[in-house]
């Protein structure tokens, strides 16, 4: 039996995932969250096989929460499953530790056969997800998105103020003091050769940064 756990901040997402996967012989959904940080504490006190994770939610994000569930258990797999296939998305995600990355776009045998292949230890990637990774590897300076020079640090605090959290929000969530936030804030913008939030939302729109569903 494969234990699944769903964290999406839309019930109507995990509530349709979970009936897709109640017919099917072999997986089970043990639970399931609305954020990060409650996939962080839940993780804490259950052991899932595969946790399909949302990457765009309030607070820290699929990212970061990625990265704190494998710190405390390296053992579990985790595919995101989300509206974002533009890199670097993909390469950060994997990078911090998923095993897989499969587009919400995606039919509901190929979301069964990739929460299979994670559980045995393969690694998923949406082929078409994984041919922008590949090409980028090839030719790093191929892409004409800004985001790729971002820190994984600078490219949560962007996803986070795009989502309309504010400064001291974004402090108490990060364990960061404002003036630290501030500091990547300023830098991101530097960075991206812009001068706002309201600027920064619309690159990130424009380069498939964000889901506008959620604005």
């Amino acid at each position: 039996m494969i234990n699944v756990f769903l964290v999406d901040d839309h019930e109507l997402v995990r509530t349709g995932i979970k009936r897709i996967l109640e017919e099917v012989r072999g997986i089970k959904v043990i639970g399931e969250a609305e954020s990060g940080e409650t996939a962080v504490k839940w993780c804490r006190e259950h052991e899932p096989d595969v946790i399909l994770m949302d990457m765009d939610m309030p607070g820290i994000g699929g990212i970061e929460a990625t990265k704190k569930i494998l710190r405390y258990n390296p053992d579990i797999k985790i595919m995101v499953l989300t509206i974002h296939t533009e890199d670097p998305l993909p390469s950060k995600v994997m990078q911090a530790g998923a095993f897989g990355y499969l587009s919400k776009n995606a039919c509901p045998d190929e979301v069964i056969n990739a929460i299979r292949q994670v559980h045995t230890g393969q690694r998923y990637i949406t082929p078409e997800i994984a041919q922008q990774i590949a090409l980028y590897r090839i030719q790093p300076g191929a892409s004409d998105n800004p985001f790729h020079d971002l820190s994984d640090r600078e490219l949560q605090i962007m996803m986070m103020i795009t989502r309309g959290e504010k400064v001291q929000d974004i402090s108490e969530q990060l364990n960061l003091s404002p003036k630290t936030v501030n500091s990547y804030r300023y830098r991101l913008f530097n960075k991206l050769e812009i001068s706002g939030d309201v600027e920064l939302t619309h690159l990130a729109i424009r380069h498939g940064m964000l889901d506008s569903t959620k604005l």
